[in-house]
């Protein structure tokens, strides 16, 4: 293996593994009809796709520097691929739900394919090789609302089901498993042995609780509930917002307004590593107030944009023209790909012989804005379905201030040993 080939690897994994997570989004009206769900129901639904990601994450970010990114990646896909064909069967909703969680824990591969790239990439392009495999895995949320409302329409009458969603968890489900096969069979766990004994070495449950609980990883875990976790909650929900806020009855064209987010999102994130790379090899200060602390300077400025986007998000869906809300939906999606790109610049460069474990944390608890912003956007007391927006912009405001306290450079200088659990008098490389 070389370091490209496992890029390629890690990515194509990603990039399925998005797709089959948010397969249900495109389809959520003719399901809604066969089940006979509300909005309300929709949205938790959204909401469900989210569940186990977080403790899957944490999870399988340790099991990766312990035994490897091959296999644990390849069970994954493995059994993902298992309950999304049996999702196809489901004639009871409980049932048809139960299966969908567990397939949703396709997502945590995110952290594996992390650990994965940072054992073969160096430090200084870490940035721009992350953010190539999470964003270009993470338009596989938009391949999803793009290619499967059109391979499988509303008129799909296939030789196993009459149903275009059962048809499209059944195939899906099938290609997870030739991905399993695949990643075991080509995937190479580190660069070399010595790296790779490294990690594994590093992979105690005293290091993990450690590593979790400083500063560094705790102000980017919030960064990414903000960033990733608004991601997710918006696949989840924007083909149904576009659909319902608009009165676009078509599908297609209410999924296809949704993944305008999406490429923005997937495609624009090596943007936001690149940056961060370029600053820190540069040694450039946009902000001064963080001076020296050139990723988290970007990281910053990253996070400031969220919220201004989401802020315009409700401004344009109020205006009523429903282009103008797909313009600011693009925009949402540029702001978190340039923050989640610039964060996980930060993760493997701030803790290189732990990067599965400091992945899982930040990665799993990112996921529950995923979790809590789709009960926003689709709470019954709201006045209409644009003002949630707003609403979860205000939330982020404490999460961009602790990010600013953790940023001023005599504490960015330890963030990688002090922390909320006590502290180190060990040196690291946050003092170098």
């Amino acid at each position: 293996m070389t370091k490209w080939r496992t890029l390629l690897l890690a990515t194509i994994g990603f990039n399925f593994s998005f797709l089959i997570w948010f397969s249900f989004a495109p389809f959520t009206g003719p399901m809604a009809e066969e089940f006979g769900l509300s909005l309300a129901e929709i949205g938790i639904l959204a909401s469900a796709a989210i569940w186990l990601a977080p403790f899957g994450r944490i999870l399988t970010g340790w099991l990766s520097d312990k035994f490897g990114a091959p296999v644990v990646f390849a069970i994954v896909l493995g059994y993902v691929g298992v309950f999304s064909m049996a999702s196809a069967f489901a004639e009871s909703y409980t049932v048809f739900f139960i299966e969908r969680l567990i397939v949703a824990t396709a997502g945590i591969t995110f952290v594996i394919g992390i650990q994965h790239v940072s054992e073969w990439f160096e430090e200084e392009n870490l940035g721009m090789a992350e953010g190539i495999y999470a964003g270009v895995g993470n338009a596989g949320a938009a391949g999803g609302a793009l290619i499967l409302p059109r391979v499988f329409g509303a008129d799909w009458s296939g030789p196993l089901f009459q149903s275009n969603w059962r048809a499209a968890f059944f195939y899906t489900g099938i290609v997870s498993i030739l991905l399993a096969v695949a990643y075991y069979v080509l995937g190479e766990a580190a660069a070399t042995d010595e790296r790779r004994q490294a990690t594994a070495d590093n992979a105690t449950l005293k290091q993990w609780v450690h590593t979790a609980t400083r500063y560094g990883t705790v102000a980017l875990a919030l960064a990414y509930v903000m960033s990733f976790g608004l991601e997710l909650s918006m696949n989840g929900w924007l083909a149904t917002y576009y659909r319902e806020a608009f009165n676009t009855n078509n599908l297609v064209l209410a999924s296809t307004f949704a993944a305008t987010f999406s490429i923005a999102a997937g495609l624009l994130r090596p943007i936001g590593g690149y940056v961060s790379d370029v600053l820190a090899r540069r040694e450039m200060d946009i902000l001064p107030v963080f001076k020296g602390r050139y990723r988290e300077q970007w990281t910053f400025v990253s996070l400031s944009f969220i919220i201004v986007s989401m802020l315009a998000m409700t401004l344009a869906g109020l205006s009523g023209a429903v282009l103008i809300a797909v313009a600011a939906g693009f925009m949402v999606g540029m702001a978190c790909a340039f923050a989640e790109g610039a964060i996980f610049a930060q993760v493997p460069a701030m803790f290189p012989n732990s990067s599965g474990a400091v992945a899982g944390v930040v990665g799993g608890v990112g996921t529950i804005g995923g979790i809590a912003y789709p009960l926003v956007y689709s709470s019954v007391l709201l006045p209409n379905l644009h003002v949630g927006y707003a609403l979860v912009a205000a939330t982020m405001v404490p999460i961009v201030l602790l990010n600013a306290w953790v940023y001023r450079p005599h504490i960015a200088k330890r963030a990688t040993i002090d922390g909320f659990l006590g502290s180190s008098g060990a040196t690291g490389p946050a003092d170098d």
